[in-house]
Parts: structure tokens; sequence; C-alpha cells
């Protein structure tokens, strides 16, 4: 491989964040690898900003309460679409917390209301417990306009990296088995989207990219999963059918290649697909807005793009 392009602003932040001593969270174990990432918001991501409602709520789930936040710009809304988002951190780090800022600047800038998705995480609940979790909440929230004070149109499903892989399966569970309301749109970012298939992507970013290898295979190793269950390998089933698919990807991005082969299946497969890579940029974008400001751009474009499906979708 020749030398990839790097944006500066990117290559300013890998050059700090490799010369920081110390082990990585691979290293340390879920509890302080959690603890890293919860500090690690402060440094690099942007504040949550104002809103007029930023509330936590639960959902019954298989094994106990589900732990959800709603955001939204407005106190108050006629009846629209809602997005469910599961947030990343390779099934084992990662929560509601960590990715507030982003929830936050969706809920503002999509100006539709957020619920961000606490599920189960691995190790101390391995495979298949947090897409269980992530399914059932999103057909209790398809069901209960209660809970949000809002009535719900329709779904939109997102998610990063491990969460762009819920994202997927769970429309995939909503296409075979519908929930209340259909889901409008779905928009995985950089997605683990065929975490069981190896591509060149996985060894030409494997080190010095923020997201490496062996840290991979630590989350696959916590994670336990079935390789050939489609709840982790969600490309083992057709994609006919699914829901109109924005796939955003980093091109430095050890795992860019599952995005790409899964926007080329949804295409293959006569879904409504929209591809978007952010050239130079890495994997973790999305809450790295402060440190990579360039990030900003990529982000909005791609809700250029999901208003659109989403309108589209809504007019039916």
């Amino acid at each position: 491989m020749t030398d990839p392009y790097v944006r500066p602003d990117v290559r300013r932040f890998l050059d700090y964040l490799n010369a920081i001593p110390g082990p990585r969270s691979h290293e340390v174990g879920p509890v302080e690898g959690r603890n890293m990432m919860h500090a690690s918001r402060h440094v690099a991501d942007a504040p949550v900003g104002d809103l007029a409602v930023n509330r936590d709520f639960a959902a019954p789930g298989p094994a106990g309460e589900i732990p959800l936040r709603l955001f939204d710009s407005r106190e108050a809304r006629s009846p629209c679409p809602l997005m469910v988002f599961f947030h990343g951190g390779g099934f084992v780090m990662g929560d509601i917390h960590t990715h507030e800022p982003f929830c936050a600047e969706m809920a503002r800038q999509l100006d539709l209301p957020v619920v961000s998705v606490d599920y189960r995480l691995a190790p101390e609940h391995p495979f298949p417990a947090g897409i269980e979790d992530a399914i059932a909440a999103t057909r209790w929230l398809a069901a209960s306009p209660e809970a949000l004070a809002r009535e719900v149109t329709g779904l939109v499903l997102a998610g990063d990296s491990a969460g762009g892989n819920f994202a997927i399966v769970t429309s995939l569970a909503l296409r075979d088995e519908p929930a209340a309301v259909p889901v409008l749109a779905q928009w995985p970012i950089y997605p683990a989207a065929n975490p069981a298939k190896g591509y060149p992507s996985f060894h030409d970013f494997a080190e010095g990219y923020l997201l490496t290898k062996a840290g991979m295979r630590w989350f696959d190793d916590c994670y336990a999963p079935d390789a050939n269950d489609w709840r982790y390998s969600p490309m083992v089933k057709s994609q006919k059918g699914m829901p109109p698919t924005l796939v955003a990807t980093a091109s430095l991005d050890p795992i860019r290649d599952q995005g790409r082969a899964y926007a080329a299946a949804c295409a293959e497969a006569g879904v409504p697909t929209v591809f978007r890579e952010a050239v130079g940029n890495i994997h973790g974008f999305i809450n790295l807005r402060k440190a990579i400001p360039s990030s900003e751009e990529d982000i909005r474009g791609c809700v250029d793009m999901l208003k659109l499906m989403i309108a589209e979708a809504a007019r039916g």
C-alpha cells in the first residue's frame, strides 16, 4: 500500500495520540478501558451544548431495564420520526455519556428527537446480550409514545462501529418482524458490518490509526460471538427489503472495507443506498470533533443526505 492521504488535523491528532505513554485500553481490562474512553471525551470531543430536552428513562428488556436518554432541541413536537442511536466501543466500552455530544448534535442538526440506548456490555454480558437489548428497546420505543411524550411516525436507526453493527442487525430484525412503526432509514457509521471476514484494510491500518488490530481482537474475545449468527454477522442474510441506507466510512479505518462491502451488498440487493467516505479521516471521528475539526464537515455531509432520505421515506 502506498502512503495514504492523512488530513493535517488528523495527522496532528494521531501524532499526539501515538506519543502518549502507557498502556492502551485493550491492555488494562474493560473497567479501566471504559474509564479511559470517558476521559478522552473531554479532551477530544465537542461540548454537549444547549438542548430543550436531555432526559433519562428506561425500557423493559430481556434482563431488566435498559437505560435510555432522550435528546431533543424542542420541548414539544408534532408527530415525527425518531432516531434510535447505538453507541460504539467494540461491544465492550462506550455508553450514553461517551456519545452524548454526538446525539445532542444530531438532535439539533436533524431537528428530530434522538434516543440513545445503553445496552449491556461484554465481557460481563457477552453475545447476544447487547443486541437483544438493542432490538427490545427499539421495539418498545416504536410502541411507546407516552414514554417519549412524542408521537413517533417512523424510526431512523443509527450507530457507530459496534453500534453500526447493532443498527444493521436491528433493521434486519424489524424488516423480518416489523415494529409498531416502520424503519424509514438506517445510518451505520464506520460499521462492523461483516466482522467475521477479513479485508485488506484490517491489515493496512492495523497500527497507528487509533483503532488497532490488537484492540479489535480483544473486543472480539470479550464479546465471544457466534461468527455464523446473523446477529453478529448481518451479511450472512440478504439485505433485500432493508430501509434506505446511508453508510459512512473513514478511509484510514481498519474496518473501512466492512462498510464498503455493506454498502455494495445493499445496492446489489436493490436497497436505496448512499455511500460516503471521510477521506483522510480515522475511525471514531464522530467523537473527535474538538480534536479533528474537519470531522464536522464529514458529519454535516451525512446529515444533509439523511435529511433527504428521511423526507423521501416519510412521503411514502
